[in-house]
């Protein structure tokens, strides 16, 4: 009898993954069976499977379109699933997956580009495309992190600056070329809609080849998990075998794109349901994990047409997995142990006259702004108007540069305080999110009124980033403000909102045009009205910080050192919040959500030497107005006859820069 009771929990335990994939594949098969009777009687399912004459379109439907889109959802989904495995694995990283590495981000760009540059790459191998641009988007995050030990925190944020710049590169090939790359928008948010059998017949040896070679490298894959001492001396070849498994999980990765777009989060909710479910041991890590990302796929599919109704195509099931997957991301990022990482490294001495400097910057801008008024480009290159000319421009140049730079000022000075309210040097609008949140407040004002006015959208963008803001903070307040978890907290809203916003383009409402431009940070389509608004609204919100300076010096040193010193941390922190999300906001308004002057600006002004915190936030303020002006005036003129957003270069100026960051940091993030 007792050996009986001590062979309960054992059992009870290896049922639990059995049970919850019975509970996610019992609603996934109801909804698929009533999808498909609603097509087709269930008398005549038989017939259609046969191909009998006389089921008509409807028989068509039903065997072309729903039975395989059934296939391709549980396809994906256990090839995102076993990517995701192996990635965590070798990484040592709960939180890697292909979305959040860049892989699906990076193999989506490279699909966009060979569809402009090199088509018959695309007809010769759409996969080996995808593959190439997912492998470097994963060997790129690597080479970001490899200095600190390819720690977890450090992989992620990598993984976000190359997936945020690649899907900055993919929606400008998008705007320039909409009339060859429209469908690159449903690719972006992941649709499962087909037409054949053909990509489930494509995508199934592919995934039965990977999972031949996971299951040949399940001992290479435990030592992995090691650390590389204990694998080294266990006669494992840490180089050799790593390549190995990342070549198979990206590879897996690139077939799901190169087929159906980008699908995220199935690659990290799969394998994190099963380790909470107990499962142990490499070989059944991966084979349940494959289980659970096709169950959770195949269900939000369903749930995807059920919502949808006959139009369930036009909802991308990419977008619709983001809703599932960044509370778990959310849910893991305490369990992650990010801690409190190094200081913020040197970067420059302090001046001992910072305001000399701050005036300076000051006395030069108006000759700058001139130049940029007056510098362009035509068909005999680059020039400079003068006088008349001159005026006669300035209609046409002023108010977008006006709004560009009053845009950049105010994203430098979100930037500055995000960063000092938080003691991370890596915090900006664009890392944590509420560019991404201003999207989302934007997409969901344009959903529910039909022509908002710039007062509305401004609310908008600005509520979404508030939101974005006290979410991220209320997560990260678990780990005690920690700086890693405030960043991957911003990770999975970012991803979160940018899914949104994708899945609200990709269904071709008239509504999400303005999206585009929007997203890229077109300046193009701003007059005199936006310009006067980002200016007044500059104005009305940059001068009071100034009366923050104790707050601003404060709160870096940490809430022991704040409270010692009589500040009230909490308070502190919300009371620079509002300011610091409105800001972000009516920046994200006018130039969109990736340009990374919120993030790069105080940078600039530390490297010079504005180290204390008001000279910081007014030399930022002035850089980061210079910064997005001058992105501006190279948007105009570097692809003449057509212009390149301003947020787009700012973003292809911010990027490398903080690629750039992120290799020489010695700490975390």
């Amino acid at each position: 009898m007792g050996e009986a009771v001590a062979l309960n929990p054992s059992a009870l335990r290896l049922s639990r993954p059995a049970l919850l994939l019975g509970a996610l594949l019992l609603p996934a098969a109801l909804l698929c069976a009533s999808r498909l009777a609603e097509t087709l009687p269930v008398a005549l399912w038989w017939a259609a499977l046969l191909e009998q004459e006389g089921e008509g379109m409807a028989g068509a439907v039903f065997r072309h379109a729903l039975l395989p889109r059934a296939a391709m959802a549980l396809l994906c989904g256990a090839a995102l699933a076993l990517s995701g495995a192996i990635l965590q694995q070798v990484l040592r990283n709960p939180i890697a997956s292909p979305l959040t590495l860049g892989i699906s981000s990076g193999a989506q760009l490279a699909l966009g580009a060979a569809m402009l540059w090199a088509p018959s790459l695309i007809a010769l191998s759409r996969e080996a495309v995808a593959l190439a641009g997912g492998a470097i988007a994963l060997l790129l995050v690597a080479a970001l992190s490899w200095r600190r030990g390819l720690a977890p925190a450090a992989v992620v944020l990598a993984g976000l600056v190359v997936s945020l710049t690649a899907s900055a590169l993919a929606s400008a090939l998008v705007l320039m070329n909409g009339e060859y790359l429209t469908s690159l928008l449903i690719w972006g948010a992941g649709s499962l809609a087909q037409a054949g059998w053909d990509p489930a017949l494509a995508l199934l040896p592919r995934l039965a080849l990977a999972g031949a070679a996971a299951a040949l490298l399940r001992r290479p894959l435990v030592l992995l998990g090691l650390d590389d001492a204990s694998a080294k001396s266990l006669g494992l070849s840490l180089g050799l075998s790593r390549a190995v498994a990342l070549g198979v999980a990206v590879w897996l990765a690139a077939a799901v794109v190169a087929e159906v777009g980008v699908i995220g989060f199935v690659g990290l909710g799969a394998p994190a349901l099963a380790r909470l479910t107990g499962v142990r041991g490499m070989g059944r890590m991966m084979a349940w994990s494959a289980a659970f990302g096709a169950a959770l796929l195949w269900l939000a599919d369903g749930f995807v047409q059920l919502a949808q109704g006959v139009r369930g195509d036009l909802l991308p099931t990419g977008a619709a997995t983001a809703v599932l997957g960044a509370p778990i991301l959310l849910w893991l990022i305490p369990r992650l142990g990010a801690g409190r990482p190094a200081s913020n490294p040197a970067m420059g001495t302090a001046l001992l006259r910072p305001w000399l400097l701050v005036v300076l910057l000051a006395a030069i801008s108006p000759a700058l702004i001139w130049l940029g008024l007056a510098l362009g480009r035509g068909i005999q290159g680059w020039w400079l108007a003068a006088g008349a000319e001159w005026m006669e421009l300035l209609p046409w140049r002023g108010p977008r540069l006006a709004a560009a730079m009053a845009a950049g000022a105010m994203l430098a000075a979100s930037g500055t305080l995000l960063q000092r309210m938080t003691g991370n040097p890596m915090a900006g609008p664009e890392v944590l999110g509420l560019g991404a949140g201003a999207g989302f407040g934007l997409t969901l004002l344009l959903i529910l009124v039909p022509a908002p006015g710039k007062v509305a959208q401004l609310l908008a963008t600005g509520g979404g980033a508030a939101l974005a803001l006290a979410v991220l903070l209320l997560v990260a307040r678990r780990g005690g403000l920690a700086p890693g978890r405030l960043v991957l907290a911003g990770v999975s809203l970012a991803a979160f909102f940018h899914a949104l916003v994708a899945g609200f383009q990709a269904t071709g409402d008239p509504r999400a045009v303005p999206l585009l431009g929007w997203i890229t940070g077109s300046t193009s389509r701003l007059g005199p009205d936006d310009a006067q608004l980002a200016c007044l609204l500059a104005v009305v919100l940059l001068p009071p910080l100034f009366f923050a300076g104790r707050l601003l010096a404060l709160l870096p040193l940490g809430d022991g050192v704040a409270s010692g010193l009589g500040l009230r941390p909490g308070a502190a922190r919300l009371g620079l919040v509002i300011p610091a999300a409105l800001l972000a906001g009516a920046a994200t308004l006018i130039v969109g959500p990736l340009s990374f002057v919120g993030l790069m600006a105080p940078h600039l002004a530390r490297m010079l030497g504005l180290r204390a915190p008001l000279a910081q936030l007014a030399g930022a303020i002035l850089l980061g107005a210079l910064v997005m002006g001058s992105a501006d005036v190279l948007g105009r003129g570097l692809a003449f006859p057509f212009q390149l957003p301003a947020g787009l270069v700012a973003a292809l100026i911010g990027g490398p820069y903080l690629m750039v960051l992120l290799a020489r940091r010695d700490g975390g993030a």
